[in-house]
């Protein structure tokens, strides 16, 4: 990497470093199992979570407290990262970010046409991408699956949503596809070769975990291949129609040729459970943006590792909680955290 490279990054990893070093440590996420929930809400109502514990605790109450302070705690945090970048930093972290607006507008719909309550739904909105939460408010006081999507029509996401016919799953599909589409052209023009490495990676850790879901759902090639997301490092459109087309066990397999094998290999039990499967690529993901940052510490690349260790944190506690909420076991709950 150029020397001005490294330089028009320097600021923007201080300042990211230092939110790091206030991530919940590893060895916690143990501990916490082994607590109520009332003592995990006093731990992280003394943490970096407190501003938004105290805030929202004259709303709200129990886990709905704590899964609202998570979200706005996560969705403050992103915006701040956008909100103190400049330049190139600026514009890749704002299109990478666009991943929340279209996690809110799939909230949203699923929870519309399924029936969901208004508050029910905007226990799961984290405004972190472009679309504000008072703005996603108002859309989700929307009586109607048409009206929500009308909603949109000013937004760069219409043109996935406006095809809707009754296809809840075709649509969420055409905003994944448009995401990562619009996100390859903008991290291209910039020419930053290192964000396009570990944009590819994550398409092919997707596009895995989507091919376990419909493989163990039993759908058929075609329908598949519709679902997956071209783009990606290793898994180029010849290998993702071939993996489709394969049975399940032959399927998983043929995995041992490529680098992911590595991180689902050591399993125990069945291979084709997606408890066991989607933690692993997670931690695949996470580990490999840290080591990639650590090779290239003046770039985007610790942002990026920052932005997925964040979201990792609030996935891990969220999980906990809903766990101990629903009386799961501890050897399940455990068996869904990113460790």
């Amino acid at each position: 990497m150029a020397a001005s490279d490294g330089t028009k990054y320097a600021y923007m990893v201080a300042r990211v470093r230092a939110m790091k070093s206030k991530l919940i440590p590893r060895e916690m996420y143990p501990k916490f199992l082994n607590m109520e929930i009332p003592e995990i809400t006093r731990f992280i109502g003394e943490s970096e979570y407190k501003k938004d514990v105290d805030e929202l605790s004259k709303k709200y109450s129990g886990t709905d407290l704590f899964e609202h302070a998570l979200n706005q705690n996560l969705a403050l945090t992103y915006r701040k990262l956008i909100e103190v970048s400049q330049n190139e930093a600026n514009i890749l972290i704002t299109e990478y970010l666009r991943l929340w607006d279209i996690w809110n507008i799939k909230t949203i719909l699923r929870g519309k046409f399924s029936g969901a309550s208004e508050d029910e739904i905007l226990e799961d909105v984290v405004s972190g991408g472009q679309l504000r939460y008072r703005d996603l408010s108002e859309i989700v006081r929307i009586g109607t699956l048409e009206g929500v999507i009308g909603a949109f029509a000013r937004t760069p996401y219409y043109p996935a949503l406006e095809g809707y016919k009754g296809d809840l799953a075709q649509i969420e599909n055409a905003l994944d596809r448009m995401y990562y589409t619009n996100l390859i052209k903008a991290v291209s023009a910039t020419g930053n070769k290192l964000f396009l490495k570990f944009l590819r990676t994550e398409i092919d850790l997707k596009n895995l975990k989507m091919l376990f879901r419909m493989k163990r759902a039993g759908m058929e090639r075609d329908d598949i291949i519709k679902l997956l997301i071209p783009g990606g490092m290793e898994l180029k459109d010849s290998d993702l129609t071939r993996l489709a087309s394969m049975p399940l066990n032959e399927f998983v397999r043929a995995l041992e040729e490529y680098s992911y094998w590595n991180a689902i290999s050591d399993v125990s039990g069945d291979l084709t459970s997606l408890v066991n499967i989607e933690p692993r690529l997670d931690k695949y993901g996470l580990v490999y943006a840290s080591r990639i940052s650590y090779y290239y510490p003046l770039s985007i690349l610790p942002i990026l590792d920052y932005i997925l260790s964040k979201k990792i944190e609030v996935d891990n506690l969220r999980i906990i909680v809903r766990g101990k909420e629903t009386s799961l076991p501890e050897e399940i709950i455990k068996a869904h955290l990113v460790m």
